[in-house]
């Protein structure tokens, strides 16, 4: 019986005996030998009572034995739930509690903790050793479960910065059909060795790194987590890197990350947060590579993608990908607006996902009947095609009755000397209701001239969108995927008026 996601990501490779995994201390573990290992837990989860449609959840370091116990997931139906490793105990229960998750497998120092939530408990650690390992050891083969495009594969946690997390549900189609687009999208083929540094509990890192690789039988360079040492040492046997813009920032922040090095490279794609113009320039100036930026979510994956043949422009996320469609509407009239207007881009196509978990009502409110997913992202379609960001609806700045876009100062925030990069967030004002407030960082050994920069926006920004108060600070607040926590700064300065 077919399991079209197993089938074509694990199940294809089982009598592969090429390279897949190369791990940082030049171990290498074949695709045969990983499908192999894949079979041993599933076959350790349903020993363990887990049945096709049961719910696991996974808060375990980066390791080969992980990405195989999700590929175990896979092949035995159960529906899995990578966590951030960095959740703490009352976090993660609310995520088993929510999923009714019938198993955790975590690291073996956790255990006793997470086990007072009140669900069994398995373990694989860093080094790949645990009670779940240990299950596995010896199996080799197990009897894959047959499921249907339409069934659930997994569940991804939203960041929860407005609220509870919420589930979101993907189904097998959901991740085969962006994985394939990509393939074609981004010229992936057997002959590429990504540089795997990105972590697995996040699309970026599982869904479109792994399953883009393991679709074309292709290597990864496994790294635990971004070291730069050893990403210098390996990036001349590679010929890819899915990277956030910290990864980019720290290697040219190296005199070692030379053109040479990265002659054997063929594409750089960031991700997950926004790319400074600057980095663009200073990447392109040392390597003669230009970054591929892309756009996705955690309910989508990826929906456009600047072109690999073709003007990747700054600031851009390049255009929809073949099967997604994009429009920007109006946010209160749902109408779809002309290109070069500001508004709430929606998208549809065979990667979004199913609704969140036992949210129907949020369900309603984000997806609309006709497949189209309401993002709650700001954008624009420019006159050449090319979408922009802008930020977040909720990052939407009404002063006065004028609706402010924080992209557009932070753009002129971004050019003044001195400036390595900004955020602007809205704080309550007495009279305003809420008004801009500038956050900058100074590039290193630095100091910023405030009154400078205000002369500068007051000749390049109408009045109304000026801030009414800048701030220094030395670093911005990021989630662990490098993007900018407004949530955060909002509260840092909440009673800056008042």
């Amino acid at each position: 019986m077919a399991n079209p996601l197993y089938d074509a990501l694990f199940g294809r490779h089982a009598q592969n005996p090429d390279t897949f995994l190369i791990l940082p201390d030049g171990r290498e573990i074949s695709y045969q030998s990983f499908v192999a290992q894949a079979a041993g837990y599933a076959q350790a989860i349903t020993d363990l009572g887990l049945k096709p449609g049961d719910r696991l959840a996974i808060q375990v370091e980066k390791s080969a034995q992980a990405l195989a116990l999700i590929a175990g997931c896979i092949q035995a139906g159960i529906v899995f739930l990578p966590l951030n490793t960095g959740y703490t105990v009352e976090e993660l229960r609310y995520f088993v509690e929510n999923s009714g998750a019938r198993l955790v497998v975590c690291d073996a120092a956790k255990a006793q903790d997470i086990a007072q939530i009140g669900v069994p408990v398995e373990t694989i650690n860093a080094d790949g050793d645990g009670s779940l390992s240990q299950k596995a050891a010896g199996i080799t083969q197990f009897a894959t479960v047959a499921r249907s495009g339409d069934d659930l594969a997994a569940f991804l946690y939203t960041s929860g910065t407005t609220g509870r997390s919420k589930g979101a549900m993907l189904s097998q189609d959901n991740l085969l059909s962006n994985a394939r687009t990509l393939v074609t999208e981004w010229r992936f083929t057997r002959s590429d060795v990504l540089l795997h540094a990105l972590p697995i509990f996040h699309t970026h890192g599982l869904f479109v790194a792994t399953n883009v690789m393991m679709l074309v039988g292709g290597k990864m360079i496994f790294m635990p987590k971004f070291d730069k040492d050893q990403m210098l040492e390996w990036m001349p046997k590679a010929t890819s890197l899915m990277g956030v813009p910290t990864f980019y920032t720290r290697l040219l922040s190296d005199p070692c990350f030379t053109k040479d090095l990265a002659q054997h490279m063929r594409l750089f794609v960031s991700g997950s947060a926004p790319l400074l113009a600057e980095t663009h320039v200073q990447f392109e100036q040392r390597t003669g590579h230009r970054i591929l930026e892309r756009y996705g979510m955690t309910e989508t994956n990826m929906n456009t993608s600047n072109p690999y043949d073709g003007a990747r422009r700054a600031g851009t996320v390049g255009f929809p990908l073949p099967d997604v469609e994009l429009k920007v509407t109006d946010p209160e009239t749902g109408e779809t607006l002309p290109a070069g207007d500001i508004g709430v881009i929606e998208v549809r196509g065979p990667n979004v996902f199913q609704g969140y978990w036992q949210m129907p009502e949020k369900t309603a409110a984000e997806l609309r009947s006709d497949g189209f997913f309401i993002t709650g992202d700001l954008g624009k379609v420019d006159e050449d095609g090319y979408v922009h960001i802008l930020g977040r609806n909720k990052d939407l700045i009404i002063s006065g009755g004028f609706n402010i876009y924080p992209k557009e100062i932070e753009q002129i925030l971004d050019d003044q000397p001195g400036v390595l990069e900004s955020a602007v967030i809205a704080a309550p004002h007495p009279d305003f209701g809420e008004s801009p407030v500038g956050v900058l960082v100074p590039m290193p050994d630095q100091t910023l001239s405030l009154d400078a920069i205000s002369d500068a926006i007051a000749v390049s920004l109408a009045k109304f969108k000026h801030p009414k108060k800048l701030v220094v600070l030395d670093a911005l607040p990021r989630n662990t995927m490098g993007k900018v926590q407004k949530n955060v700064l909002r509260e840092m300065f909440k009673d800056l008026f008042v």
